[in-house]
């Protein structure tokens, strides 16, 4: 059998129809198959590799830790030093009430201690989140994503959980004495890039600041420069009290994180001992890779050109059979009439060598969040050959 058999045979498909592209090597922005083609990377393996791929310095760092050692013991037992400095890069770069990091495999675990953790700080159990969100596929994170279609096979799910209108003043009213927590995403982002009015963001921390609830923000697509800030957040001007990390996080390896103030995350040391507990979560390789991925996004001041890829991008894609184009940094939606249409010029751009996809619950829009280090004529070239396509159907 051909390496594309032995995938269809013995990789675990999730859709019927997957790309099977097979990469050979990926370098910056570009991913090099083996039959020869490349493809500019349009999505960054899903808002991933912010920095590109395969940056110098991150592949230095990889090699480094895994001469030095491994995995050694289940996470927050050792002092392991590529946690310990990334921890404390994280939390030089946030907020001073979010301190305290603790590191997860994947976003979605992230999702699921930081519920815990707000259950057990508040003792409450209701939870609000949002139509149209999404929080990941675990059990406790796809109970919480905001659309049916995806929730309702793997019913019954968890219980005591509202699904709100987001950017809705009158979902506040919602928002009690009983609520636990709300978690919301800083943008919206599989509903195809919806961003709320800084007004109602900051009604939202107030609500929760007047009944007790915990505001969990999810970051994992939006953290990271994505959107023109280091964090989605600072553009609302409110702090959460859970920050939720992924994706970006590791530098292309796997690693999320949720962070908190450590008076409350340290309420998982004790009744009972060991209330979160991960084994791989934190790798040390992954921490260092996702250390110097951070060291390179702030040192080569890459999201001070967030917002003028953005302009550039938006400024070229304008075509009559676009319905619109919304964006927040290189967060970018580019609607059509419906997904059968934005199908076709998917996949025509692929055949052209531009990588790109759609969101999960706007099938309609492509979605377009390269590697921030995207040059002007990456940009025109991908923006040219969009327009081919749509030119072409």
């Amino acid at each position: 059998m051909n390496q594309r058999e032995l995938f269809l045979k013995h990789v675990a498909q999730t859709s019927s129809s997957p790309l099977a592209l097979q990469i050979a090597k990926a370098e910056g922005t570009t991913l090099f198959a083996t039959d020869g083609r490349q493809y500019l990377d349009l999505i960054g393996g899903i808002s991933v590799c912010n920095i590109g791929h395969r940056h110098p310095k991150v592949v230095e760092a990889i090699k480094k830790q895994a001469d030095e050692y491994l995995h050694v013991l289940v996470y927050g037992e050792f002092i392991q030093s590529p946690q310990v400095q990334y921890a404390s890069m994280l939390a030089a770069n946030l907020p001073s009430t979010l301190n305290s990091v603790y590191f997860t495999n994947s976003g979605a675990e992230a999702v699921e201690g930081a519920m815990k953790l707000a259950k057990r700080v508040t003792g409450r159990t209701q939870i609000i989140a949002f139509k149209d969100s999404y929080h990941g596929s675990t059990q406790g994170a796809l109970s919480i994503i905001g659309d049916e279609y995806w929730r309702n096979a793997f019913r019954p799910l968890l219980p005591d959980i509202l699904h709100l209108d987001y950017n809705s003043f009158d979902s506040l009213k919602s928002i009690t004495e009983k609520t636990a927590f709300i978690i919301a995403e800083t943008i919206q982002a599989e509903k195809g890039v919806y961003a709320p009015t800084k007004e109602w963001m900051q009604a939202l921390r107030k609500k929760c600041n007047d009944t007790g609830t915990l505001l969990i923000l999810d970051e994992i697509q939006t953290g990271f420069g994505r959107t023109g800030t280091l964090w989605g957040f600072q553009q609302f001007d409110i702090i959460p009290d859970i920050l939720l990390l992924g994706k970006a996080l590791g530098g292309g390896m796997p690693l999320g994180a949720f962070i908190s103030d450590k008076k409350l995350m340290d309420l998982f040391t004790d009744n009972p001992v060991l209330g979160h507990i991960t084994t791989f979560g934190g790798h040390p390789v992954c921490c260092a890779a996702g250390l110097a991925s951070m060291q390179v996004l702030l040192e080569e001041n890459m999201i001070n050109e967030v917002y003028k890829k953005e302009k550039s991008f938006r400024s070229l894609l304008s075509h009559p059979k676009i319905k619109a184009v919304r964006s927040n940094g290189l967060l970018i939606a580019v609607e059509f009439e419906n997904f059968d249409f934005n199908k076709k010029i998917i996949d025509k751009c692929i055949e052209q060598g531009i990588l790109t996809d759609w969101f999960l619950f706007a099938p309609q829009c492509m979605r377009i969040a390269p590697p921030l280090i995207i040059n002007e004529d990456e940009i025109k070239m991908a923006c040219e050959m969009i327009i081919e396509a749509i030119n072409k159907n």
